[in-house]
């Protein structure tokens, strides 16, 4: 009796490159993460050859620049789905907190924005990371500025409000690093927001 074979669909580029960034996220997510992670090292938790990562992606920069652009879309919709809170108060509370919730829950992800994950790649992803909190601070300023809209109240300067949101962001980020994730922001948070609350009144 002849055996029948079946032959599974090849996955097209777009899966394999979603393939790729779900693997390297997960290699930095694992305990080894602040390692360097080599194409030879990714491609075989893949299952593929060195050759066959090119063909998904250009350069290992491309790899991380998507995965940067991911950060970015998961986060953007995180923070408009805070914008309809009551009050600016109660939004920039609510992304605080996403966002912190985020990076405790995805140490690939907060490796990549404190530049440890990025110490031996290209000096553009430093770059990319830069712009990427650039754009996080812009989206403070836009939410503060609406509260003249919303509550008949401006800040004396957005800018500068925006901006030590995004310092503690970061130093929150660089926290947890420095700690290998064991540091538990839930703990802290109500304390640290008691401090940031005046400057809302």
């Amino acid at each position: 009796m002849t055996e029948i074979v079946v032959k599974m669909p090849k996955k097209s580029i777009k899966e394999r490159q979603q393939q790729v960034l779900e693997v390297l996220i997960s290699l930095l997510n694992s305990e080894t993460g602040m390692q360097r992670i080599t194409t030879e090292r990714l491609a075989a938790a893949v299952g593929v050859s060195e050759g066959a990562l090119y063909r998904y992606f250009p350069s290992k920069t491309k790899m991380f620049e998507a995965l940067i652009e991911r950060i970015e879309f998961t986060l953007t919709s995180y923070i408009n789905a805070s914008k309809r809170k009551e009050n600016t108060e109660s939004a920039v509370k609510a992304i605080l907190q996403t966002i912190l919730e985020f990076a405790q829950k995805n140490p690939g992800v907060t490796r990549i924005l404190t530049g440890h994950a990025l110490m031996f790649e290209d000096k553009e992803l430093k770059a990319r990371v830069a712009k990427f909190f650039d754009g996080l601070e812009l989206q403070f300023v836009n939410i503060l500025q609406m509260r003249k809209l919303k509550e008949g109240r401006a800040f004396a300067d957005e800018r500068a409000l925006a901006g030590y949101l995004v310092n503690f962001c970061e130093g929150q980020f660089l926290r947890l690093v420095r700690s290998n994730f064991t540091f538990n922001q839930h703990q802290h948070f109500e304390k640290q927001w008691a401090l940031i609350k005046p400057l809302f009144y």
